[in-house]
């Protein structure tokens, strides 16, 4: 297959014999035209989750008096611990989740229900478990108990810190991302089978120079970063809007959705919230006042049921009539995520959710998560998300570059000249009929790239009418 050169008009060719070339022409275009209008939502969205993978480290230094207390002989119950924070807090806030002190040397986090809080944000006191000091209070985000620095740059990556029409831009990111890496890899095929020289298609050729140099390291660094790009493609979907929305209902659908512990005390179901309304900690406050000496017994219970973890939250009742639930939270390979359900007034078991026994897709979205948000495998993890989110925003710098260099000096353009349109005059037309099949196909799963499919398609319509009227003119 062969690639036809752009003309330096960016015109429409004369009128052409069906070639087998169409399809990469196709590419090409489609290629070029979404790296450069959507390229600095994919940048934004890399650069800010290469910072976010850094987040966990800087938080532990930041938040170091919050997080760690002296390691003593004595420790409190978890009831005497809510009691302190409660005198503290007083009045202002409800006493909604208690997360107890993981490991020696680490504090208990009493957290709070307030008014003026964003969604699943809390009111989080740090009390030292063995002296019972307030070691501090802060906002914590979600059930990864983000900290305010991290939750600045979560909130950077997935809104811009524009609240919800923010995630506008987040959606279009990884909706693109995931078409115009697939489109890179079809044209990268294309080129390498015609290329003698195929190791510059896997390794930047340093003895180029201008536009070639450029070209080898975007060709070369983004196949290594292939597989990355899509993963965080197909992952950073599920969390937007439309697009996730139509991925809850295909696993709905297909019965692959998440078990959710029940908390109804007349044995009816709980609706399940899925891995997101989970990581982001999602729930409503308790209605009504919880014994602090409740969470010791209600902790006890669950440890003899499957809560085999020191990573774990408890939370009252959300509503009268309703169980306690205690929760795994931990997201380090092995998963740990069993739920435990208990009746706060008999002390019996509601019901428990078993991480063992998700179905396969259950547990693949969970890890999908987890290894997304860097949190699966540690550091390894935080360095591999680090180091595929910055290869992605340099493969946007280097599109953005490759533009400028192939830029007609002898005209003094500002910038190159699009691949030349017209690729379909020269399909069969059972190649039109699938191109306008998938375009719609995939228009229909990922709406953002549909709308700003037909956008595109209108402007390069018009773009092309005026350019032809220009020149009979």
């Amino acid at each position: 297959m062969t690639t036809t050169l752009a003309r330096p008009d960016g015109g429409t060719p004369p009128e052409a014999k069906k070639q087998r070339g169409w399809f990469g022409q196709l590419l090409l275009r489609l290629h070029f035209y979404a790296g450069i209008l959507v390229g600095p939502f994919i940048f934004v969205a890399a650069v800010s989750g290469a910072l976010y993978a850094l987040t966990p480290q800087v938080e532990q230094v930041v938040y170091d008096h919050e997080l760690r207390a002296p390691v003593t002989d004595t420790s409190l119950t978890l009831g005497d611990q809510i009691e302190i924070a409660e005198a503290y807090i007083g009045d202002a806030a409800t006493l909604s989740a208690v997360r107890p002190a993981p490991e020696p040397g680490d504090t208990t986090r009493v957290m709070f229900a307030q008014d003026g809080l964003g969604e699943s944000e809390s009111r989080a006191v740090f009390v030292d478990p063995g002296t019972g000091q307030i070691r501090g209070d802060l906002v914590v985000y979600g059930t990864s108990g983000a900290l305010p620095l991290r939750t600045w740059v979560d909130q950077l990556h997935r809104s811009l810190n524009l609240g919800e029409p923010g995630r506008y831009y987040s959606e279009l990111a990884a909706s693109w991302l995931g078409v115009v890496a697939l489109a890179g890899l079809a044209l990268w095929i294309i080129r390498i089978r015609r290329s003698k020289a195929k190791k510059d298609f896997v390794r930047p050729n340093r003895a180029y120079s201008g536009y070639r140099r450029v070209f080898s390291w975007h060709t070369s660094v983004g196949i290594w970063v292939l597989v990355g790009a899509l993963f965080l493609s197909a992952t950073g979907i599920t969390w937007s809007a439309y697009a996730g929305a139509n991925v809850s209902n295909l696993r709905a659908a297909l019965d692959w959705g998440t078990p959710s512990v029940s908390t109804s005390l007349s044995g009816e179901a709980d609706a399940g919230g899925g891995e997101h309304a989970d990581h982001h900690g999602g729930g409503s406050a308790p209605t009504g006042d919880a014994d602090p000496a409740t969470f010791d017994a209600v902790l006890a219970v669950a440890e003899g049921v499957n809560v085999n973890t020191r990573r774990v939250e408890i939370k009252p009742p959300a509503e009268p009539g309703t169980a306690w639930v205690v929760q795994e939270i931990q997201r380090s390979f092995p998963t740990e995520v069993d739920a435990v359900a208990v009746d706060g007034s008999t002390l019996e078991v509601v019901d428990r959710v078993d991480f063992a026994e998700f179905s396969i897709p259950a547990k693949l979205a969970r890890w999908g998560i987890d290894l997304h948000m860097g949190s699966m495998f540690g550091l390894v993890n935080q360095i591999v998300m680090f180091v595929i989110a910055s290869g992605i925003a340099a493969m946007v710098v280097l599109g953005y570059a490759m533009w400028w260099k192939r830029r007609p000096t002898r005209t003094g353009a500002l910038v190159g000249t699009p691949p030349r349109r017209g690729a379909l005059r020269g399909a069969p037309w059972w190649g039109i009929v699938a191109v306008i099949v998938g375009a719609v196909a995939v228009g229909l799963w990922l709406p953002f790239v549909g709308y700003t499919l037909a956008a595109f398609v209108v402007v390069d319509v018009v773009v092309g009418w005026w350019q032809r009227a220009r020149t009979r003119a």
